[in-house]
């Protein structure tokens, strides 16, 4: 009964995995979005950045549905490998969280312009989207860190006459 559950979790955890490929699709179609007004002479500049910002918050949310027990690359793997970095690096997603949806709220509320306002919801989604990435940061850290596995594999070893 509990290999089923288990290869259930691992079947789901393989559908999220293969889900958060979309975030590559929302990406190059922010990036097109933020090089549009490059070749339009600047024109209709909020919008399509406005745009880029919410795909963008997809992407981004997408890639937080990731398995966070693998990394993607090893830069990746050492980053969260080494307490200091893992640590360094969270509190730079937590920034980079933090700063649009704060700036975003407040440029919803106090800008009276309708194409600015746009702007703001679209710096709140992307903020809201890196809150999934700051998640999947938090739980990529606690799988990889060696400092911390090296104490469970002390207290995890059974002893051989028990």
């Amino acid at each position: 009964m509990a290999s089923a559950t288990t290869a259930r979790r691992r079947d789901a955890r393989q559908v999220f995995q293969w889900l958060s490929y979309l975030q590559y699709p929302a990406l190059l179609v922010a990036l097109a979005y933020a090089a549009r007004p490059l070749f339009n002479g600047m024109e209709g500049m909020l919008d399509a950045y406005n745009s880029a910002l919410l795909y963008a918050g997809v992407g981004i949310g997408m890639a937080s549905l990731q398995d966070p027990t693998k990394t993607q690359n090893k830069v990746s793997r050492k980053v969260w490998e080494d307490p200091r970095k893992g640590h360094f690096m969270l509190w730079l997603i937590a920034l980079q969280t933090l700063v649009p949806i704060v700036l975003g709220l407040l440029g919803a509320a106090l800008v009276d312009s309708t194409a600015l306002s746009q702007l703001s919801l679209g710096l709140v989604a992307f903020g809201l989207g890196m809150i999934g990435l700051l998640k999947t940061a938090i739980e990529m850290r606690e799988h990889h860190r060696l400092d911390k596995q090296v104490g469970r594999q002390e207290h995890g070893i059974p002893e051989a006459g028990a």
